[in-house]
């Protein structure tokens, strides 16, 4: 495993590399590692590490690939924001990879779990035991199908309440609820507008905040929320740069 991580560095020290021709080298070396067929979750947990790019379903090891820079930002926006405000209202605690969440036939890691504070007792040392309150993904080219499809419905019948889908190369976010029958419901779906969290009470998301290059300043964001003067912000941020 150890060999195998250092030729995943090399690939991704490689000057020149297109997006594309990075992500196929990293699809062909995946495919060629040697992992085991199956094993328990617990045996999992204890042959992963933090380092490894790697999932339990139904007792085998699914292979991924690293992440894009821009999926990385915005699941550092995600996390800081939601993660600051979740903190400062005492709503419970959000985590953001590498953590598992176990399911009944699964083990995922999200780019962002929220666990509500009455939930809290599902949190073991190294795993999410049960569902969370929300969940976000952030979709690559090589995670669209797991994204959409299987983690689609194994948050469904989780009962997972919210689940965000954020598309960077699409500029496209999609956000669901859980209806009374247990079945998501498309709640909104674009590149504009705001959304409303169900989960996160008060809480509210700007989609086109996400595709702004930079991205905006979690600081910044938190007082628009609270309806704080924004200017407010903005000095307390320039007294922290001198």
């Amino acid at each position: 495993m150890e060999a195998f991580k250092e030729k995943i560095r090399e690939v991704l020290q490689q000057p020149g590399l297109s997006d594309a021709n990075l992500r196929q080298r990293l699809a062909e070396m995946l495919a060629g590692q040697d992992v085991p067929h199956r094993m328990t979750y617990e045996e999992f947990l204890a042959w992963a590490d933090e380092d490894t790019l790697a999932e339990w379903v139904n007792g085998e090891i699914i292979m991924h690939s690293p992440s894009s820079t821009r999926h990385q930002q915005i699941g550092k926006f995600l996390n800081q924001v939601i993660g600051q405000y979740v903190e400062s209202r005492q709503l419970g605690e959000t985590l953001p990879p590498p953590f598992q969440m176990k399911l009944s036939k699964s083990g995922r890691e999200p780019d962002l779990i929220f666990v509500a504070a009455e939930h809290l007792k599902r949190l073991k040392k190294t795993y999410l035991d049960g569902p969370a309150d929300l969940v976000v993904e952030i979709i690559s080219p090589e995670s669209a199908g797991r994204d959409r499809g299987d983690k689609f419905y194994e948050y469904e019948q989780a009962g997972i309440p919210e689940y965000w889908l954020i598309d960077p190369e699409k500029r496209r976010a999609e956000f669901y609820l859980l209806d009374s029958e247990g079945n998501y419901q498309l709640a909104m779906g674009g590149s504009k507008g705001k959304f409303e969290s169900r989960a996160l009470p008060g809480f509210w998301l700007n989609l086109e905040w996400l595709w702004a290059d930079p991205l905006p300043s979690s600081l910044r964001i938190l007082s628009e929320i609270a309806g704080i003067d924004p200017s407010l912000a903005e000095k307390f941020e320039e007294a922290l740069r001198k």
